[in-house]
């Protein structure tokens, strides 16, 4: 396979990157350790802050008391496309705020389904600054493991194609894609995140308990969006939950919707919407789940998107804490 130049430079930049650890040993923090403490590594997406990152990173260490963030964008740029000093860049603010990152945020088969109809879901711009067809999702792969290693991570998130009207005849074949995909991935020692997202083929806890059934690695778990079973009108809580394998949770958004009269959804600050998440947060504290999860703020009520995540992570502590998994 022929590599251009743009995407060789990109993984040699990457791959000297990740050759030097983000954090030395000797590395103190820039600020006191943060103040949240409880079962889980709370994180937030950066971008739902702000698109400059090092803005986001201050405000999640000074103001939220993170010790965990997930990347996707920044600078208007998808994180798969920054270049060698983004990348330096971002590695120096992590560095600075004595930030940990959860996983890479990729838009991995965030595309539509090869030799299926276009999904009605299938944007006509691009999303988080990505838009890579089929034909490219190899090289999103590539470049989410190289920015994995850059950034600290082990972790890669995914999606399963934009949603079909009637995915049946091509659910084996998208199957045996992300079952391939993740022995490719655990290769370079990567888990795969897949996430229920509202507008792919896996959108409910139902039917992420389905398709994980059906791909039985242990480099592919599952991303728990609550919000997005929501949004496609499942009782996230408990009624989705109950249908996933609990062991196979690697990562968790966090995001509420409200209903509307009209029947539709939109999002809503965590703690204002219909999903029942003391009762979600209880349970996976019941299951010994000690893993990461990110604010993915998406409401914007609060006037901006940086009001908007302080709103919402108010919101999402105050929960915790009914929960018993704040301190």
């Amino acid at each position: 396979m022929t590599v251009s130049p743009s995407r060789r430079n990109f993984l040699t930049a990457l791959g000297g990157a990740a050759a030097a650890s983000l954090f030395s040993p000797q590395a103190k923090p820039a600020f006191p350790l943060p103040v949240f403490k409880g079962p889980f590594k709370l994180s937030i997406i950066t971008d739902e802050i702000s698109q400059d990152l090092g803005h986001a990173l201050e405000i999640a260490t000074k103001e939220l008391g993170l010790g965990f963030v997930e990347l996707r964008s920044m600078w208007n740029k998808n994180i798969i496309n920054l270049d060698e000093k983004e990348i330096a860049e971002g590695q120096r603010l992590l560095k600075k705020y004595s930030l940990q990152v959860t996983d890479i945020a990729s838009p991995l088969f965030k595309t539509d389904c090869p030799g299926a109809p276009k999904s009605k879901y299938s944007p006509e711009k691009p999303q988080f600054g990505a838009d890579f067809p089929f034909e490219k999702q190899g090289e999103v792969l590539e470049r989410s493991v190289a920015a994995a290693k850059a950034f600290g991570t082990s972790r890669v998130r995914c999606f399963d194609f934009w949603r079909l009207e009637n995915q049946e005849p091509f659910r084996a074949a998208i199957n045996e894609v992300l079952r391939k995909t993740a022995a490719d991935a655990a290769k370079d020692g990567i888990t795969l995140l897949l996430e229920n997202e509202f507008a792919c083929n896996t959108a409910t806890g139902a039917e992420a308990g389905r398709t994980l059934h059906a791909i039985q690695s242990r480099n592919l778990l599952l991303n728990w969006d609550p919000g997005n079973a929501a949004y496609r009108g499942e009782v996230a809580f408990p009624n989705g939950f109950e249908k996933l394998p609990k062991e196979r949770i690697g990562h968790m958004h966090c995001k509420d919707v409200v209903r509307k009269p009209d029947g539709s959804y939109e999002w809503a600050a965590m703690g204002r919407g219909i999903i029942d998440y003391v009762g979600q947060f209880r349970a996976l504290v019941q299951d010994g789940y000690h893993g990461t999860m990110s604010l993915e703020t998406h409401w914007n009520g609060g006037g901006s998107p940086e009001e908007s995540s302080r709103q919402s992570m108010a919101g999402m502590k105050e929960l915790l804490a009914k929960a018993g998994a704040l301190s």
